[in-house]
């Protein structure tokens, strides 16, 4: 059968700064956080992989953009370092307004849309040592950065995302201990998440303000969570997970308020955050254009076992517990469980619960461990597996466009094997492949594939 697509629909993928540009002492540009993490604990990251080096995008952007005109590509999203434009925290730094309006010239000189995020877990050291988020005066300073991106570089983008799934910036760094400052606290980390959206309706309400007609929003990452059974108190831990992990976001974002009883549940575990009334104003006078969703696998909960429950009030896993499902398929690289109807759900989610809001797929695709094995006589890695995840999400999202989702692109995770946050180099999930050792390129099967999914605005599942 052939999945045909609407002619509007564009096709693309993705990247992040801080996993491609390279560079990281280069040109003025400042400390992330990341890159301090490293520093500190160098032994916590996957065979020491740093951010440092990775992809050198900042020098070898030309050759990496032949790719993509090589996949035809329609669009393509990647982010601005905040600790390159604005090393000092109030300046903005020439060289890195000629390096990304070089980058994005290019882009649209090859006839791709540019979509572009301000902020992907990349905070200045600066500024983190601050508080980060958890400072407001940090929300003054995030706001005359953005108003700097927009000033600088609107002319050459075609969407603004604010964010890239604050919640998990949040988890990373207040939450997890997977990232610097490493702080386990989550009643900072609500008061984070609350100063976030704060920021983001802010950020909105000054790129409407100075009059830029360019859509924005954000992307944020939708695990669909799923109760164990339709009993009363498993339907409450599915909907206390969704309320803490997404809904945190999604609501404020795209209806102007928080869901009804969030901050009455925070208050249970003493972890409620500080706000004003003008606040809440602000929030609900500015919401999104547009939304971008990342999928990669669905949540399933059950009712909090009285025996396994935490002995810290201040724990967000005090309303649930994790069901594993028996039965379940797993990419057994990631640990995650394959499932793409809850892709097909997210959607429907959005178009029967936020307004149907414009949208597209930012990121969806599969991660594999070691796959040099899967190396064919022709050189190239034959990743089959790759390509039928794709066609199981794609095909979810084809019945998603014909229920009326207001879906208008898809981007898959990722352009080029990269750097990420949670294990480096250690699991690829690129239509190209990338060497870390030696910096070598080379197509995989699924970029052909891909490449022929855009060409024919579609695709055939025998």
């Amino acid at each position: 059968m052939f999945y045909q697509f609407p002619h509007h629909f564009s096709w693309g993928s993705a990247i992040w700064a801080q996993g491609t540009e390279g560079a990281w002492d280069q040109d003025g540009k400042a400390q992330t956080v990341y890159e301090k993490y490293y520093q500190m604990q160098p032994t916590r990251f996957y065979n020491q992989q740093s951010p440092y080096d990775t992809l050198d995008w900042y020098h070898r952007y030309p050759t990496y953009h032949d790719y993509l005109s090589r996949l035809n590509h329609q669009s393509f999203r990647t982010s601005i370092l905040w600790a390159r434009l604005m090393p000092d925290g109030k300046n903005v730094n020439p060289q890195a307004v000629e390096y990304y309006r070089t980058l994005f010239r290019d882009l649209k000189q090859r006839g791709l849309d540019v979509y572009v995020v301000l902020y992907w877990f990349d905070m200045p050291v600066l500024f983190e040592d601050r508080g980060g988020f958890g400072n407001r005066e940090v929300i003054d300073d995030f706001v005359a950065y953005c108003q700097q991106c927009f000033e600088l570089f609107d002319d050459l983008v075609d969407i603004w995302h604010i964010y890239n799934e604050p919640r998990v910036d949040a988890d990373l760094k207040y939450y997890d201990d997977r990232c610097y400052p490493n702080i386990v606290d989550f009643r900072y980390h609500s008061q984070v998440i609350f100063n976030m959206v704060l920021a983001h309706a802010r950020v909105v309400e000054c790129y409407k303000k100075h009059h830029f007609t360019k859509k924005i929003g954000s992307v944020i990452d939708i695990n669909h969570v799923y109760p164990r059974s339709q009993n009363a108190e498993d339907v409450q831990a599915a909907e206390a997970f969704a309320l803490l992990n997404y809904r945190c976001f999604l609501d404020p974002l795209i209806h102007g308020h928080f869901p009804e009883n969030y901050f009455t549940m925070l208050a249970e575990i003493e972890a409620a955050p500080e706000y004003t009334t003008d606040d809440l104003r602000i929030i609900a006078d500015n919401t999104i254009d547009v939304l971008g969703i990342n999928y990669y696998f669905p949540a399933r909960v059950k009712a909090k076992d009285p025996q396994s429950a935490t002995t810290q009030k201040q724990d967000r896993d005090a309303f649930y517990d994790p069901y594993i499902m028996p039965g379940r398929v797993m990419n057994t690289s990631r640990g995650w469980e394959i499932y793409p109807q809850a892709l097909y759900d997210t959607l429907m989610m959005i178009k029967n619960a936020y307004r149907n809001v414009e949208c597209y797929i930012s990121e969806n695709g599969m991660g594999v461990e070691k796959e040099e094995k899967y190396r064919g006589e022709n050189g190239e890695i034959q990743d089959d597996y790759r390509i039928e995840f794709l066609q199981q999400h794609l095909r979810c999202v084809h019945q998603a466009l014909t229920d009326g989702v207001n879906l208008h692109g898809y981007h898959l995770w990722s352009f080029i094997d990269l750097w990420s946050p949670s294990n480096q180099f250690k699991n690829m999930y690129g239509l190209v492949e990338f060497n870390p050792q030696t910096k070598e390129t080379r197509l995989k099967k699924s970029a052909h594939w891909y490449r022929q999914v855009i060409n024919d605005n579609g695709f055939t599942i025998v």
